[in-house]
């Protein structure tokens, strides 16, 4: 099987009032002993539950290991400047080797608009904001001119190689998003076929590119082998699971289904 599976930093909790913060250096270091293929970071402003920040963990994390991907799961580009988010991922992208990946997302309701408002930014306006950040994003990040504005051109220096971006949400707005911008695109909790089909419409839209998928809590249940080869066939090129409270064992059962 050649599908990736990665692992979520215990910097986070989906579940508001049950904090999940452990040792990143601990945890990325025991993920890459494992053999697991990426460890990952939530991101947020304020959200529901307590969360540390996401280039912080990584940049942690990408210190400690030397082989295992780190990944922005996802990054909430609207709440910041993009010529910072792009410092931010240039640098990091250069500190763990080119180990990377981005996934970029336009947040969940669930948090509220809180962090939004802390940010200056209307919660209205996120998905406009991501998709003009995107535009720049990759020149920003390679070192190249990028155009903020009529009249303000700038360059980042040094550039990076450009990680991999992969586009979170459902619905059309978020399918046109990923076949435009992203290598790849990524949903919650979908069934193989739900991610077939999903990819299927996305692809449609991608102009000679395939993306393939990033299941993020993927449903399974029973034989797990059986369900994560059915997701690999619907197009999914990695599983991230999800935290359960003891990331130590969610390691460990995780590295068991690579095995």
């Amino acid at each position: 099987m050649s599908l990736e599976i990665g692992v979520i930093l215990p910097t986070s909790s989906p579940q508001p009032g049950q904090a999940i913060l452990g040792d990143v250096r601990e945890s990325a270091r025991y993920a890459e002993e494992l053999g697991l293929d990426s460890v990952w970071s939530t991101d947020h402003l304020i959200a529901s539950a307590p969360m540390l920040d996401s280039s912080v963990v990584l940049a942690t994390a990408a210190a400690v290991t030397e082989r295992i991907t780190v990944g922005y799961n996802v990054m909430l580009l609207a709440l910041r400047p993009v010529a910072w988010a792009a410092k931010q991922i240039n640098t990091l992208q250069l500190v763990s080797n080119n180990r990377l990946v981005i996934g970029v997302g336009t947040g969940n309701p669930a948090h509220g608009d809180i962090g939004w408002r802390a940010a200056g930014v209307e919660f209205t306006d996120r998905g406009r904001l991501t998709d003009e950040a995107l535009a720049v994003l990759p020149d920003l990040i390679a070192g190249k001119p990028a155009s903020l504005d009529a009249d303000l051109e700038v360059t980042l220096s040094p550039g990076a190689p450009v990680p991999p971006i992969f586009i979170a949400g459902t619905g059309g707005r978020a399918h046109r998003r990923a076949a435009r911008f992203g290598d790849g695109w990524a949903t919650i909790a979908m069934t193989p076929d739900e991610v077939q089909t999903n990819l299927a419409r996305i692809n449609e839209l991608a102009d000679g590119k395939t993306l393939k998928a990033t299941v993020i809590a993927p449903q399974l249940d029973g034989n797990a082998a059986e369900q994560l080869a059915a997701y690999e066939e619907a197009g999914a090129e990695r599983v991230i699971l999800p935290p359960t409270g003891d990331w130590r064992r969610d390691y460990e059962n995780a590295a068991a289904l690579k095995s």
